[in-house]
């Protein structure tokens, strides 16, 4: 359990895939790629209707990358196969072929924001703020950039970017539609995904693959783009400034 786990169930042409890490929802290499498997399999499960994306605890939804990973990338395919798994679960995402919806429970960063906005809907707590970190620490959210800009548009996308340090709130990210809905209570927030999820369990399931289909529309070449993009981040990580960048965060951790 301290390395994490994801798992997934079904009920009633629910299936829910849910992500744990005990630092804060990080994501190292092994949770992405259990991640992708499990949405693919829900994805390919003619009996299942909708996927609730989610998290456990009552921290984070998700911290984005793990340092502790990505200080052990030694050299650029190193860097590839890890931010591949990033590329992974969007691409999963993106060829379920039913809606994903995101529950999205608390603050998110980083990849986090990468995951919120891949998700068909994501739905949010009102406390569920959401910083895109990356710049800060010399890589740049280059995997999960087009999911991002493709929620937003490349206006916000840029913004978020260009200023990592920055958590904008969550009525912010509906206004912006990066979230859907924000609500005021955890159990508001799973009362609404609980009733949408029902009634999507019970539509065509070949109306909503044709739907699916259709809001994906221009997405296509995502295996090779976000395969482009993941190089770009596993050179990146390699530089001087953000090892020492990952190293000073995790020092004032430390002495928290």
């Amino acid at each position: 359990m301290k390395d994490g786990y994801v798992k997934s169930d079904t009920v009633n042409g629910i299936a829910t895939v849910t992500f744990h890490h005990p630092k804060s929802n990080s994501l190292p290499g092994h949770i992405l790629r259990a991640m992708a498997e499990a949405i693919g399999n829900a994805g390919r499960n003619k009996d299942v209707r909708v996927i609730v994306l989610r998290s456990d605890g009552d921290r984070a939804f998700c911290a984005g990358a793990s340092f502790d990973e990505l200080l052990a990338i030694e050299t650029p395919e190193q860097g590839l196969e890890f931010f591949s798994g990033f590329a992974l679960v969007i691409n999963a995402i993106r060829k379920a072929p039913v809606l994903v919806i995101g529950r999205i429970h608390a603050h998110t960063v980083g990849g986090g924001v990468g995951l919120a906005s891949a998700v068909d809907i994501a739905y949010a707590h009102e406390k569920a703020s959401a910083r895109l970190s990356e710049l800060a620490i010399g890589i740049g959210p280059f995997v999960v950039g087009p999911a991002v800009e493709r929620k937003t548009g490349p206006g916000v996308f840029g913004l978020l970017s260009a200023s990592p340090a920055q958590r904008r709130e969550a009525d912010w990210c509906v206004q912006r539609g990066l979230y859907a809905e924000a609500f005021p209570t955890i159990e508001a927030l799973d009362a609404h995904i609980d009733a949408h999820t029902k009634e999507l369990a019970a539509f065509s399931p070949e109306a909503m693959a044709d739907l699916k289909a259709v809001l994906w529309r221009g997405t296509e070449n995502w295996d090779t783009l976000l395969a482009e993009r993941a190089a770009i981040s596993g050179r990146l990580v390699l530089s001087e400034f953000t090892r020492e960048a990952i190293a000073s965060f995790k020092a004032q951790v430390t002495k928290r």
